[in-house]
């Protein structure tokens, strides 16, 4: 049995990751939720990760298929690349070993880039702020260095393999990436026609809608999380 610790739906980028890509592969998975209350070493959020994952910090993935103490994997693309190991058959990364590879090298990429982006638009599945969206394509160049980059590489893969997801069908890509899709949308920010419909595609598939549905339900207004609204 797979288990999946994660943190609030509205606003862990990185829990939503691996959950996408479990729940659209029909992966069968436990959720277990633990709210953001503060990151301090003496929050309830951390005293409840001890013993669960040896950063302090979500995603962690349980497996409890054997006997014994559960395996436990922490760090996103290490959980992608246990579950597609584990599920062969999902085809989970392309199958063609050299498509495999840039698959591998565009996950990475996110996981270890587009620090401007994440850090001055953080995830916020229930808001709406253009206004800051502006604000932020007008000031900050690195913003908007993120979203070029990302555009080439989108507009390249989905013209090189026809689409409708970045290597045709579902895969680690696309679920890495729907964070990214939300944020362009939560502050709207400017976007080529292709990466727009891109972006329609991934925020359609039903994994993310059913993140987006937890998400409003929450209802969780945390400030640490918001420094830029004053309310939800």
């Amino acid at each position: 049995m797979l288990r999946l610790i994660i943190g609030n739906k509205n606003y862990s980028s990185w829990s939503m990751r691996p959950w996408v890509l479990l729940r659209q592969a029909g992966i069968p998975f436990e959720e277990v939720k633990l709210r953001f209350d503060s990151f301090a070493p003496d929050s309830a959020f951390k005293r409840t990760l001890q013993g669960w994952s040896p950063t302090g910090k979500v995603p962690v993935l349980l497996d409890e298929s054997a006997p014994g103490r559960p395996l436990i994997v922490w760090d996103s693309l290490a959980i992608v690349e246990y579950v597609a190991e584990c599920f062969a058959d999902r085809l989970l990364w392309p199958a063609d070993p050299r498509k495999r590879a840039v698959a591998r090298s565009v996950c990475a990429e996110m996981h270890s880039g587009f620090a401007a982006l994440r850090r001055a638009c953080p995830m916020n599945v229930e808001a709406h702020l253009p206004d800051t969206g502006a604000l932020i394509w007008r000031d900050n160049a690195a913003v908007r260095a993120d979203v070029a980059r990302l555009t080439v590489m989108w507009e390249g893969l989905l013209a090189q393999h026809g689409g409708p997801l970045l290597f045709g069908d579902f895969s680690v890509p696309d679920a890495y990436y729907a964070p990214v899709c939300l944020r362009l949308r939560t502050y709207a920010l400017p976007m080529s026609a292709t990466v727009a419909d891109y972006v329609e595609r991934v925020l359609t598939l039903p994994s993310v809608q059913e993140w987006v549905r937890d998400a409003l339900a929450e209802r969780d207004f945390l400030p640490a999380e918001e420094p830029y609204r004053l309310h939800p």
